[in-house]
């Protein structure tokens, strides 16, 4: 069954829309669930009014290394809900301080994954106490893969995967950048070949996703989990059930 999962980004305290990754120009969210931006009363709603279970969070300060929202995300997982944090995670000791917020999972996101040999380091545990599980984000844009250094951009998205499979992460999302908030529909060549190449992973559709149709759509293909913010806000989705509007 297709796992639709509530997106939240987080920008200056806010919950903002992401629109094509051009994160200077986000402005706070304007959201049929709830009246305001403010990240809890949205993911209150999302619990409330969708039955969410599990939400994935965008730190975007935090990606940007302009501060974090700690205490947000805290809140956050106080509400009983899995964050999948995004927190420009790179290195083991920042999983583990995803870990101490709060995070059920932490994404490790290619834009800004600077050396993808520390990939094995993050998924091992710390003694006496679990980390969290990663999950690689493939960050896209138009298809290319985007790095946070030239090593990583060069080994593309499928030697990329190989190298995270190989270290023990067996989750991915295939994020097209330019796609998000778009409403064009989600870009799925990258998936389709990760699903080709690694049959055995689990695999989640991100930007872009318009409607229940694509939800069905994305289901019926196999593909594991969708992202959705925009579609949510705007009422266009009324169910975290793939395909089903009620």
């Amino acid at each position: 069954m297709l796992r639709v999962i509530p997106v939240l980004d987080l920008k200056a305290g806010q919950a903002v829309h992401a629109v094509r990754g051009q994160r200077d120009s986000y402005a706070p969210v304007r959201s049929v669930l709830a009246g305001s931006a403010e990240p809890l009363a949205l993911a209150r709603a999302f619990v409330d009014r969708l039955g969410a279970r599990e939400c994935y969070v965008a730190d975007l300060d935090a990606i940007a290394g302009v501060g974090d929202h700690g205490p947000v995300i805290r809140a956050l997982a106080s509400l009983g809900l899995d964050v999948w944090l995004d927190a420009g995670t790179a290195t083991a000791a920042e999983v583990e301080q995803a870990r101490d917020v709060g995070a059920a999972r932490v994404i490790v996101g290619t834009e800004t994954l600077r050396d993808p040999g520390d990939l094995a380091g993050m998924v091992r545990t710390r003694e006496g106490s679990p980390a969290p599980a990663c999950v690689l984000s493939l960050d896209l844009r138009d298809g290319r893969l985007l790095g946070g250094s030239p090593e990583v951009a060069r080994l593309g998205p499928a030697g990329l995967s190989a190298m995270a499979w190989e270290a023990g992460i067996r989750a991915f999302i295939v994020l097209d950048l330019a796609r998000v908030g778009s409403g064009e529909g989600p870009r799925l060549e990258a998936a389709r070949a990760l699903r080709r190449a690694l049959p055995a992973a689990e695999v989640l559709i991100g930007g872009g996703v318009r409607d229940h149709t694509d939800l069905a759509a994305l289901a019926s293909e196999g593909f594991h989990g969708a992202l959705v913010a925009t579609a949510l806000h705007r009422g266009i989705i009324t169910s975290l059930h793939a395909g089903n509007p009620n």
